[in-house]
């Protein structure tokens, strides 16, 4: 009985030992196995498919193993399908903006045109972009999109003055005046206009109105070969009572006299020209007076108080801003001649 159980007993411990030398032989065998599984991808890199097997389950290592290096801003998705893997490397693009003349370098999945504006929140329609928007975007792509307004607008332009010339006997041959300076015209305008990216490309005008009419410089030229002094007359004219008998023995009549203060004026002098306030061409014997005094059209003769001067017969044909009251202002054709008379008290005789 006592042989019965001592082999029992023997048979458990060969049996125990077996079973611990088993359980690593197992566990390695199992280790071994996980350790070399093979898994199959089908990675899908643009139009590039590829079938990759690999012991590795992360699909980024799978990636690299299969040469299909990541970029910075590259991504991947997964999908299990039946006994194989299904990767899909989405690409980014560098995408070349150009929106209203702002250069815009964007980023983008290979998505659809449409769909890069509506991410970026770009408004666009067809008319103004130079792609398709259902078009798919690419590395190296350049979109063109154009913004094009609509605007009416006022507007002045200049109208040029022209340039007429007349001849004056009075002035040394060649010299020239400038009589009637000119000034340009003006037109105020409407206009439809059209910009594209903010630089005009159409323009039709809608109305167009003179408002202010050009004036043409006149330019005197001079033809005397000589020019005679003021006649400073040696024999006094003999003035008696109602009548001037002239050096030339013409007698002329007056009906009253007034005593005024004379100063001289030439065409050159600012804001005077050759043409008087009643329209006539000034000349010797032209006389500018205030017409509430004497009025236009009177024939006077007019001589200096102390016998110094004898202007002569003269009419009142023009005007000036300081010719008041008992003033009156002589024309002579040179600065120097109105210098060389100055200022003098003298007697109009009003002739009949």
């Amino acid at each position: 009985m006592q042989k019965s159980n001592r082999t029992t007993v023997k048979r458990k411990t060969i049996f125990f030992r077996l079973a611990v030398l088993a359980i690593p032989m197992v566990l390695l065998l199992l280790l071994s196995q996980t350790a070399f599984a093979q898994n199959t991808y089908v990675i899908t890199d643009g139009d590039r498919v590829l079938v990759y097997t690999s012991s590795a389950t992360d699909p980024a290592e799978v990636l690299d193993e299969a040469g299909l290096a990541l970029g910075e801003d590259d991504t991947y998705t997964t999908q299990t399908g039946i006994g194989v893997s299904e990767i899909t490397v989405q690409r980014s693009y560098t995408v070349t903006i150009k929106n209203s003349g702002e250069v815009l370098q964007v980023i983008s999945k290979g998505e659809t045109v449409a769909a890069l504006l509506e991410r970026l929140g770009i408004e666009a329609d067809a008319s103004s972009i130079s792609v398709p928007l259902a078009l798919q975007t690419y590395d190296g792509m350049q979109i063109q999109i154009s913004r094009t307004v609509h605007s009416t607008e006022s507007y002045t332009t200049t109208i040029p003055y022209e340039t007429v010339y007349c001849y004056d006997a009075t002035m040394p041959q060649g010299e020239k005046v400038v009589v009637t300076p000119g000034q340009d015209g003006q037109i105020l305008g409407t206009a439809n206009v059209v910009y594209v990216d903010g630089k005009e490309t159409g323009r039709t005008v809608v109305s167009q109105t003179v408002v202010k009419q050009p004036v043409n410089e006149v330019i005197a030229i001079g033809t005397a070969t000589e020019l005679k002094p003021p006649k400073v007359v040696s024999t006094e004219p003999v003035i008696g009572n109602g009548t001037i008998v002239l050096p030339t023995g013409e007698v002329l009549t007056y009906t009253s006299t007034m005593q005024v203060k004379a100063t001289a004026y030439t065409h050159t002098d600012p804001g005077c020209d050759f043409i008087t306030s009643t329209g006539t061409t000034v000349r010797i014997g032209t006389v500018a007076v205030d017409p509430r005094v004497i009025p236009y059209g009177t024939r006077m003769y007019i001589v200096a108080n102390d016998g110094s001067y004898v202007y002569g017969i003269s009419t009142a044909e023009d005007c000036g801003g300081s010719i008041k009251g008992n003033r009156v202002d002589l024309y002579y054709p040179t600065h120097s001649e109105c210098i060389q008379f100055g200022v003098r008290n003298c007697t109009i005789y009003f002739l009949g």
